[in-house]
């Protein structure tokens, strides 16, 4: 029985309840059928939206060799497709920042073209690894999709525009952020017409037609037509409202890049050479597939199964080399490399610290180069080199994991070497070894980009700090960009305190870089976790002395040396002894001479 105090039935849980009543009675012949309750405001078109707010604008300074810097950083080789990409997206970028400035010089521009790109090399050569790195450093919305999955969908354009409601919801719903994004398709080369087939090929050509506009200029609807949800959430916003949401993104400013391996478009670009070059073929033949590559046009690629229209919305090009073995054991070498710290990560999640020998590293690069798969071998030969130590390790209860040579070469060996509790101490002398080359070989590649890294982060890399630097990125999991904003945050901090001091005490002190590399030190001992207590510490140790010696003395600034802060009594005595010496000796007063007496 019912109550006053019972809830009123939602409408819509009453209509769901007649109609499973009405099902349950008649089955599927009786429905219910809900009338639409309209609006009574007149419809429009579009939704009323709030006044303009100004636009946001593109944060962009980079320059061309700013970014080739930061991409030599992680990237091995790839000098000429570095230089290029680096080159024709900051130059698309500074673009936008110089129409933002200058809308009425913008207006004058009819059918600009943008600096899509096309990349072309084999596969794990770094192609996907590069765009998102540079995506990264920029700091704009970025999504990667495949070309092949549009050719699986069974309908044209609609993966291509879901691609650019991505960039929306990768800047959060800012539709005005998401305007400067890059999208990124892999392996292009999928799409490429077949020569076999009879008819429209729909789902090649057909892609590479939904793709034009958007390259170029389009408005794109972020309601997704072909979603029902999408149209059951617009019909029930109509009935509320009786408004229509015309939301829709603007192409113009996105940047569109394209990446294959282009399997087999060497012979095409060899007929082509050799047609041209009568009597010369076999020097043609004898070109290797990196340097034929390096020679490619757009007949080339319209003859491999391109559309003009298409090929001309990707007017820059550029090529990347195959990996040689020794550039495969220089990614691997390279502090940054995301495989080795990878792998890193996996064993700490046991609680278990690795470090590798450069002669393994070489055997890794080895029996990834045979593979010829480029840089994704590396994967799978590191994973397979220590599988059986990953599954095994963990159970012993074993807190070091020195990776040699000859662990790689016998691991049957080694396992029971490092599952033996009396070899413990044998297995940490190896892996502080391990640690003190690895040490080692990260202060040189800081050494190495001393003067871009002091650039960038506006410190000065002094041959101490470059010490502590290597130091801790042996200690921790982490690329080098990573420890050095750690380092210049604690940098920044440490300056703060000489204004804090003035501030608070009224004197003025200047730490010397000794000092300065000092206190780094502490902070990173004491895991960055409270600078105010080591500013508390300072102010302990000195105020009071400083006080005293400018009371004294009447000096008011004070540099501070690391030998200072490590013993700060002392320091101040000697300010003090020196104070006095300094000083004048006082003078007698003079007296007026006697009568009689000779002045």
């Amino acid at each position: 029985m019912s109550t006053r105090n019972d809830k009123i039935p939602d409408p819509k849980e009453l209509e769901k309840e007649l109609g499973e009543f009405l099902a349950k009675k008649f089955g599927g012949t009786v429905k219910l059928a809900t009338p639409i309750v309209m609006s009574q405001e007149v419809p429009t078109d579009e939704v009323e939206k709030p006044a303009p707010r100004h636009p946001k604008r593109i944060n962009f300074d980079l320059k061309p060799e700013d970014l080739v810097a930061y991409l030599d950083q992680y990237i091995v080789k790839q000098d000429e497709a570095k230089a290029i990409l680096a080159t024709k997206i900051c130059t698309h970028f500074n673009r936008i920042r110089y129409w933002q400035k200058h809308p009425d010089r913008a207006a004058e521009l009819v059918g600009g073209i943008k600096n899509n790109v096309l990349m072309l090399g084999p596969t794990g050569v770094g192609k996907t690894y590069m765009i998102r790195l540079i995506a990264r450093k920029i700091g704009v919305p970025f999504v990667k999709g495949d070309a092949t999955k549009f050719s699986e969908t069974g309908y044209v354009g609609g993966d291509v525009e879901d691609l650019v409601r991505d960039l929306v919801r990768e800047a959060d719903g800012d539709i005005e952020r998401a305007r400067y994004g890059i999208i990124y398709i892999d392996e292009i080369d999928k799409i490429a017409s077949s020569k076999n087939l009879a008819g429209a090929d729909v789902s090649r050509t057909g892609v590479q037609r939904a793709l034009l506009k958007p390259m170029e200029e389009t408005e794109v609807d972020l309601k997704v037509p072909h979603d029902p949800i999408s149209m059951l959430q617009e019909i029930e916003r109509f009935r509320k409202t009786g408004k229509r949401d015309k939301s829709a993104i603007n192409t113009r400013h996105i940047l569109f890049i394209m990446s294959g391996a282009f399997s087999g478009i060497e012979k095409i670009i060899r007929k082509r050479l050799a047609a041209h070059a009568i009597g010369f073929s076999s020097r043609v033949d004898k070109l290797d597939d990196d340097r034929i590559l390096a020679g490619i046009k757009s007949e080339d690629l319209i003859e491999y199964g391109f559309e003009s229209e298409f090929i001309g919305r990707l007017p820059v090009r550029t090529v990347f080399e195959p990996l040689s073995e020794d550039d495969l054991y220089a990614i691997l070498a390279n502090p940054n490399n995301p495989i080795i710290l990878g792998k890193k990560l996996d064993f700490a999640a046991y609680g278990i610290s690795v470090k590798f020998e450069p002669a393994a590293l070489r055997i890794l690069a080895r029996q990834a180069h045979a593979e010829n798969t480029g840089a994704r071998g590396l994967v799978s030969a590191v994973e397979r080199a220590l599988i059986t130590f990953e599954r095994k390790l963990p159970s012993a209860g074993i807190e070091y994991f020195p990776v040699t040579e000859q662990v790689l070469q016998e691991p049957e060996k080694w396992l029971a070497i490092f599952t033996d509790r009396k070899q413990t101490g044998r297995v940490k002398e190896i892996f502080e070894r391990l640690r003190a080359r690895e040490t080692e070989n990260v202060a040189l590649y800081l050494e190495a980009n001393r003067n871009s890294f002091s650039e960038k982060y506006g410190i000065p890399l002094t041959a101490e700090r470059i010490r502590l630097i290597a130091g801790f990125y042996c200690q921790h999991i982490m690329d080098t960009d990573r420890v050095l904003k750690i380092i210049n945050g604690i940098h920044e901090q440490i300056k703060t305190m000489e204004m804090l001091f003035l501030k608070k005490q009224g004197i003025t002190v200047v730490l010397e870089e000794e000092a300065v590399d000092y206190l780094i030190e502490r902070a990173l001992d004491g895991g960055q976790r409270d600078m105010d207590a080591l500013y508390r510490e300072i102010c302990s140790d000195f105020e009071y002395g400083l006080k005293l010696v400018r009371d004294k003395t009447g000096a008011n600034r004070f540099f501070i040396t690391r030998q200072a802060l490590m013993n700060p009594e002392n320091f101040i005595g000697e300010l003090l002894k020196e104070g006095r010496k300094s000083r004048p000796a006082a003078r007698s007063p003079t007296l007026p001479p006697l009568p009689g007496e000779r002045n």
